[in-house]
């Protein structure tokens, strides 16, 4: 029996999903952070269910081929990067096996999983930087935690974006600006925000507040003063006591409350509350890898579900003849229809509304896809939404996925709907971390 609080030495067998190493213990799996495959090592329990514990590794006897010394001073620390301490070649690997072992069991039976496709250069790839404000720091996260660990840089997020959140931060703690407490839920400054377009250069900053600023006009001058780069400022209020950054309410203090970038040739709008993938770079490679297996011949009709801020509907309207975009944020359906203007997009309607919701209603009224694409949040598709798709016949699926679990489960009841599986790739759109992106293709039977 494996006891809490107790050291063993164990051999890691297998990594899992959050990146962690497995061990056995008489047939009792323990899950150990920082573990590799591989490695021998001496680990201390810190929680033992029934059937399963956690553990903390307390000393490598053997060290893995796979292993590398992480980068980052914070690595150990901070809960963002789960993946540091691994050569990248080994994270690519990882992430293949954590797709192809999750669709297989999924399915129930062998599946063919592409290697991923990393990036060449694995760093300073997010255009969006999010800082915590509390008790007077900002910082990042500890693991499992809410304790803030002051940082000055972070290896995988735009330096430029980087700096600035730092610069602000600078300044709203000389013009004594409190920041936020979550016990007493006291202090007005929650996050800093700073969101960049990599080819145009707009650097938009979000300051998230607990309740209003006083003195706006005396904040804005002193912040465009110290960050001339800057090309807006919004304040956005969330009040809530949650996990969640953002609130619903956005006020512009500078600028147009917007920026714009590029995808591939086309240009686009993003605003405070707009889905906008982080990784630019991969983002191209990941839809280009979608409209190539989508196979489209410029006569279908395309559902783009999920839509965004049209982003793939307007990369696919080239090379289809109509698109029907469907998303349930208003503000980002408001930025698509503006981007199809920005691009002189003619042949995309979007509509505001829950894709379970809209696409059955489109159905009934004889509206239908040749190809739909998918691309949901991690809790995956509704059920509504797959029935539909099962009614319709669409000749092919392109789903594109962040999380591997819903995935696996929405595959397996197109694939017993009427639906053969063509191609599965992995895209690493995060590197350093334990998140995978997923494109998959699939044509009717």
């Amino acid at each position: 029996m494996v006891s809490r609080n107790e050291n063993y030495d164990v051999d890691i067998l297998d990594m899992g999903m959050e990146g962690e190493g497995i061990a056995k213990i008489n047939g009792y799996t323990l899950f150990v952070k920082g573990a590799l495959t591989g490695e021998k090592a001496n680990v201390k329990v810190m929680k033992a269910n029934k059937d399963y514990g956690f553990a903390k590794l307390v000393k490598i006897k053997e060290r893995s081929s796979m292993r590398e010394e992480p980068e980052c001073i914070y690595f150990e620390k901070c809960g963002g990067c789960d993946l540091q301490h691994m050569s990248y070649e080994a994270q690519l690997n990882h992430k293949k096996n954590i797709v192809h072992n999750t669709i297989k069991k999924a399915l129930g039976h062998e599946i063919e999983v592409n290697d991923t496709i990393g990036m060449g250069i694995p760093y300073h790839y997010r255009n969006k930087v999010q800082y915590p404000v509390a008790n007077g720091k900002m910082g990042f996260y500890r693991n499992r935690s809410h304790d803030i660990i002051e940082s000055k840089e972070c290896i995988i997020q735009n330096e430029i974006a980087d700096h600035l959140a730092h610069d602000v931060f600078d300044v709203l703690t000389k013009l004594k600006i409190s920041s936020y407490n979550e016990e007493t839920g006291k202090g007005c400054l929650r996050h800093i925000i700073v969101r960049i377009g990599i080819y145009t250069g707009e650097r938009m900053l979000i300051l998230v507040t607990n309740d209003d600023i006083k003195e706006k006009e005396m904040l804005v001058n002193e912040l465009t003063k110290a960050c001339p780069s800057i090309t807006t400022i919004i304040q956005n209020i969330n009040q809530a006591n949650s996990n969640v950054i953002l609130g619903e309410k956005c006020v512009t203090l500078y600028g147009e409350g917007c920026i714009y970038d590029k995808l591939g040739d086309f240009k686009f709008k993003i605003s405070p509350l707009s889905f906008y993938q982080v990784n630019p770079v991969q983002t191209e490679l990941l839809y280009s890898i979608a409209i190539d297996n989508a196979q489209l011949t410029g006569n279908e009709t395309v559902f783009d579900l999920y839509s965004g801020i049209g982003t793939i509907s307007i990369f696919t309207s080239a090379k289809a003849k109509k698109v029907y975009g469907v998303e349930v944020v208003k503000p980002a359906v408001e930025d698509a229809k503006l981007n199809a203007e920005l691009n002189e997009v003619k042949n995309v309607e979007f509509i505001v509304g829950e894709a379970e919701k809209e696409i059955p209603k489109m159905y009934k009224e004889g509206i239908t896809a040749d190809v739909v694409f998918i691309d949901p949040p991690r809790k995956g598709c509704g059920l509504e939404l797959l029935e539909t798709i099962k009614e319709m016949k669409p000749k092919r699926v392109v789903y594109i996925s962040c999380n591997v679990a819903t995935l696996a489960r929405d595959l397996k009841y197109l694939e017993d709907n009427g639906f053969i599986i063509e191609n599965i790739q992995p895209v690493d759109m995060f590197p350093q971390t334990k998140h995978s992106e997923v494109v998959t293709s699939l044509k009717l039977k």
